[in-house]
Formats: C-alpha cells, structure tokens, sequence
C-alpha cells in the first residue's frame, strides 16, 4: 500500500471519528430540553438563583467555583454529575481537582433547596448546570436557557479527570486535542478559557513562569515585567504553593472581556492563557480570536453562550440511564 493511501485511510478515520462526535453531539443536545421541569418542578429555576445569589453574597469567588466544577464535570465521562461523588478514588482525588476544586457545599445547599421544592425530580448534573450559569450572570456576564434533562452518573472517573482536563503548563496543540475529544472546536477552546475572567489561582499552577522558566533562568518573557515582580514577592521559590492570586489581574469578580485584554497586553496568569496569544501555535490558531475578543465584549460573551450550551451537553445521560441522586455526593 502506498504512503499516499496510508494518509489518505488515515484522513478519512479522523474525518469519521468528528463526525461521529459531532452527530453524538447534536443528538444529545436533542434529547435536552430548556423546559425539562415546567411540569415537574416549575420553580427550580428560581430556587437554584436565589441559593447561588446567597452563595455570591457570601463569598464572590464562589461564580468563578461553581462555574468551574461544571467544566470539570463535562469533561469527565460527560456532563453527569461525577465530579460531586465523594470517595478516595474519585474525580475529587484527582491532580486538577485536590486542594483546588470548591464550592461542592454550596451544591450541597441549592440540592436541599431543591428537594424541598420537588423531591427526586432535578438531577445534581442539573443543578450544577443552573448554577453555572447564574454564576456567570450574577457576576456580570452573559445569560442563556440551560438544556436540561440530565440524570445523574453511578460512579466517577479519577483517571479521567488526571488525564482528560487540561492543564496549566499544556501546549495549544494538547489543549485543543481534549476539547476535540469531547466535541469541541478552536472558537470553544478561547471563549471557555474566557471563564478565567473571574476567580483565582494557586501559585503551584504559575509559578514556573516566574524563576525558572522552562530552564532558560529566568521568567517567561510574555509575562508582563511589573507582573513578574509582583508575582515573584507573593509566590516566592520554595514558597506557599498555595497562595493565590486573580486570575484576570485588576478584575477579580466581573465577568467580562478584560482577560482577553490582559493576553494582548501580557498579563496572562497561567501559562495555558497567555499561549492563546503569545505562541507560534497561536498565530495560526487562537490568537485572532483572542484579539477580537479584548475588542468585542459582545462578540465573547455570544461565543461564550454557544459554546457553554455545546460543552454541558457533552454525554449526557438521559431517560432511565443513571439515577436522581438524594445526595449529590453518594449514589442513591
């Protein structure tokens, strides 16, 4: 067989295999509904606000939290839950999770508000779903119809969430090969790292770029100068790993375009964010988007609905498939 049928069989798999994820897709966004509980449980809605309000009152931080863990659950064995199951050889055990994901009392909190509403009736996937977006809203961004219809997963996937998420310290090429691999395109990879426009990260997942930087003896050279500085003197080497810092410098808590303009300016926090600008690989793939972003507030927060709409409805489990768990941390 010659090489140029080898690549051509090659093509036609990889041709097939999108496709074939792109068909799952479209058909489980299908079996979704954004009036999933009118009859069943009409004010879920407005419960899961009030509690996420509450949860904001409290502590701002919590959007960027609640926002997150519904990211780290889709991409683990689907949108289904999983990443709220409690157990050592969870998704909570796992390297991106440990130490670092939060806010699963305050789930715990809108699912007791919930049952009391309408008992066994809204999944915990669901609830996590609802809440992600009213985080996003209530900390200034966009709004949508959440799809809603999913059942919750009977068991978590440590291994899955250690090797599927992407991480801070990847390349563009490794990134968008796992937003691929759940269905997601180059246009997803930068509107979702928009969440970043809001929380906080650990030192232990930047503070590479600050000394060291990938051997050459001194920090990243797309790091912002006066950041550098700043940087170094909280996340001092062989400091507290676990300090944190904004992850969109001078805009903590809002949910807007300001970390797009921040990457153009070089003040990306972590290095898997200022790759979306600064990088060879960026000038092919992702850096256009980050500049129309850092200039186009609409622009961002529309891709930013679509893609959210595309990455909660990921697998989702439906029908009798999986359970309505009583307690989002355990199976029934």
């Amino acid at each position: 067989m010659t090489k140029i049928n080898i690549c051509h069989r090659c093509w036609v798999i990889v041709a097939s295999l999108v496709l074939l994820l792109y068909c799952l897709s479209i058909s489980a966004r299908a079996q979704l509904s954004t009036t999933f509980y009118d009859s069943t449980c009409p004010k879920v809605l407005q419960v899961v606000r009030r509690e996420v309000k509450a949860a904001l009152k409290n502590e701002m931080r919590m959007g960027a939290s609640l926002l997150r863990l519904h990211f780290h659950d889709c991409f683990v064995n689907g949108c289904d839950g999983s990443v709220l199951l409690d157990g050592d050889d969870g998704e909570k055990s796992a390297a991106p999770n440990i130490n670092s994901a939060r806010g699963f009392d305050v789930v715990d909190t809108i699912k007791t508000a919930v049952e009391n509403e309408c008992s066994e009736v809204v999944s915990c996937t669901d609830i996590l779903a609802i809440a992600a977006r009213d985080a996003v809203l209530l900390s200034g961004g966009p709004s949508w119809k959440v799809p809603l219809g999913r059942r919750d997963g009977l068991v978590a996937n440590q291994s899955g969430a250690n090797n599927g998420l992407p991480a801070p310290f990847e390349t563009i090429p490794q990134i968008t090969a796992k937003f691929a691999a759940v269905g997601l395109n180059i246009t997803d990879v930068v509107s979702l790292s928009g969440s970043h426009t809001f929380g906080l990260a650990r030192c232990a997942t930047f503070s590479s770029r600050l000394f060291n930087f990938s051997g050459t003896g001194a920090a990243d050279t797309t790091m912002d100068p006066d950041m550098v500085s700043d940087l170094q003197s909280l996340c001092p080497q062989n400091g507290d790993g676990n300090a944190t810092t904004a992850l969109d410098r001078n805009s903590t808590d809002l949910f807007d375009n300001h970390y797009f303009k921040n990457l153009v300016n070089g003040k990306g926090l972590l290095q898997s964010d200022q790759i979306l600008f600064s990088s060879d690989d960026a000038n092919a793939t992702t850096k256009s988007l980050v500049q129309q972003y850092s200039q186009n507030s609409s622009l961002f927060f529309s891709d930013f609905v679509s893609s959210m709409i595309k990455m909660s409805s990921i697998s989702p489990l439906t029908g009798t498939s999986g359970e309505i768990r009583k307690n989002c941390r355990v199976v029934n």
